[in-house]
């Protein structure tokens, strides 16, 4: 009993319970921490980087073995990347994930506000508007796939409304997702402009009486359905050679409704093409 006493703390073995076998032999799709909030600086086309918080989901698989996984470890490597992250950094840290936590695949969800300076259309003054961004990337046998999803809202007026009615036209508030995978570098701005040029008008943070009147006839004069919306904007990134893949949603939170008026469209041109190249 006495030798017993005398041994230090330190250098007894602590048993690590997550890493023990489990024997229901049943594996975890997703496993890990969510919604942990850490500040990070992306890439601004204007100012260079941006100062921003992120809200982070970081996920592995867990084989059927093991117990549980080491939740520290997900922070130990969000503080490890310096705060700085790009679409380069950030499947970096994906590839640093799944192999410390010793995992074949792994899911990481980066959610932030992104702000842009913004010029009003005739009186010209400055105001920042903020739009959600999320890097989402996955990695499988040690091959990660970025996606870039943005949220942008904007203004749309029904044509149905215009052309049926002896004056004026309901309009309404309408968040338009555009989420991508790229082949080349994107800047967030990039798909937050080709959505507000698809839409009956884009949003601005502060107008004048000059401004207002712009915007109320430009959006009056260039009315869109929700389908209109997300065929407009899928047009575009069709002929973006960058984009091998997206994802545009609509919703039109109606103005003369109690519901949304919502369309989705889809579209993989990388397998497509990989389908088109078996072909031949």
């Amino acid at each position: 009993m006495e030798s017993a006493l005398k041994i230090s703390p330190a250098t007894l073995a602590i048993a690590d319970v997550q890493s023990s076998a489990d024997s229901r032999r049943i594996a975890i799709d997703k496993v890990g921490i969510k919604d942990i909030r850490y500040p990070v600086r992306v890439y601004d086309r204007s100012n260079g980087e941006q100062h921003t918080v992120a809200s982070f989901n970081m996920y592995v698989h867990l084989p059927h073995n093991f117990k549980g996984t080491h939740m520290s470890r997900f922070v130990q490597i969000l503080n490890g990347h310096e705060r700085e992250l790009s679409v380069t950094s950030f499947k970096e840290m994906l590839r640093e994930m799944a192999e410390h936590l010793e995992s074949e695949a792994g899911h990481i969800e980066m959610s932030f506000p992104y702000f842009i300076n913004k010029t009003a259309p005739v009186s010209g003054v400055q105001s920042l508007l903020d739009y959600d961004v999320t890097f989402i990337g996955e990695i499988r046998h040690g091959k990660p796939i970025m996606y870039i999803k943005v949220v942008v809202p904007v203004t749309s007026v029904c044509p149905c409304s215009k052309e049926i009615s002896d004056y004026g036209a309901h309009n309404q508030r309408s968040h338009v997702t555009v989420q991508v995978r790229s082949r080349g570098f994107i800047w967030i701005e990039e798909l937050i402009e080709l959505v507000e040029q698809e839409a009956s008008c884009e949003l601005y943070g502060l107008l004048k009486r000059p401004d207002e009147k712009h915007v109320t006839e430009r959006a009056y004069n260039n009315p869109k359905f929700v389908e209109d919306m997300v065929r407009d904007v899928a047009g575009k990134l069709n002929h973006d050679d960058r984009v091998g893949a997206y994802r545009v949603e609509s919703e039109n939170f109606e103005s003369i409704h109690n519901h949304s008026a919502y369309a989705l469209i889809e579209r993989d041109k990388d397998a497509e093409a990989r389908v088109a190249e078996a072909s031949l």
